[in-house]
């Protein structure tokens, strides 16, 4: 299947979803312009390369069926395209699809799919002035995709950090740091030595707890850091600002 000459000229840049008949779930999103949306199951018979989408196609070949495709929206600039692209991987990934897109999209970091509470972390964050309780901050940005939920938070948190005696025995909080802000606060129970075979030299700790209580929360969740820190510092774990 093809669009012909004065299809490809009419349609513009577009944004199409491949569909499982099988499911009739989608699988992949995309953005394109002329035959781009017949591409992928081309791909999938004249060659050998191989990655999620691509075995997917191969899946539903093999059951005797062919893969579905719609046009979501036509007739768009590029920019619109990748906008529109972005904003439907985010919100089927969000939303259970498990889409075989390996990149999530143009802008997505910056602008893309985000809670009422990222919103308000983004553009409107107070300034976090006081320590007044036991705690650590904990920088996460390598550890966590901005829009999961709390046990996400919890998990990128707990571990495997490199903290003292003195330190483990006197907090009592973990503050979750994400690109400046604090997004939320864990009560800590007990602390654990996490096995690092990769990194014997020194211990490496992490910690059970649970959300801390909304007095507590309230202090800290929503409030930047951004003004304390140092250019280049690399230490994931804070203790003060």
């Amino acid at each position: 299947m093809r669009f012909d000459s004065l299809a490809s000229e009419k349609i513009g840049f577009y944004v199409y979803v491949l569909i499982d008949p099988i499911s009739q779930r989608p699988f992949y999103i995309g953005k394109g312009m002329g035959n781009r949306v017949f591409s992928h199951v081309e791909c999938a018979i004249k060659k050998d390369d191989s990655d999620l989408k691509l075995d997917k196609i191969r899946s539903i070949q093999k059951h005797n069926q062919k893969v579905e495709y719609c046009i979501i929206r036509h007739g768009l600039t590029e920019k619109e395209a990748f906008e529109i692209e972005s904003s439907l991987i985010e919100f089927g990934n969000k939303f259970g699809l498990n889409l075989t897109n390996l990149v999530l999209g143009h802008n997505s970091s910056e602008r893309g799919l985000m809670s009422t509470d990222d919103i308000i972390r983004t553009y409107n964050a107070k300034p976090l002035l006081e320590l007044s309780d036991p705690v650590i901050i904990v920088n996460i940005n390598k550890k966590y995709k901005r829009g999961l939920d709390s046990d996400s938070i919890y998990e990128a948190t707990r571990k495997a950090w490199v903290i003292g005696e003195s330190r483990r025995k006197s907090t009592k909080y973990a503050l979750s740091e994400y690109s400046g802000i604090i997004i939320e606060v864990f009560e800590i129970s007990q602390w654990f030595q996490v096995e690092t075979p990769h990194n014997k030299r020194r211990s490496r700790w992490g910690f059970e707890g649970v959300v801390a209580d909304k007095l507590i929360r309230d202090q800290y969740v929503n409030k930047s850091i951004a003004h304390t820190k140092k250019r280049g510092a690399a230490n994931p774990i804070r203790y003060r600002l």
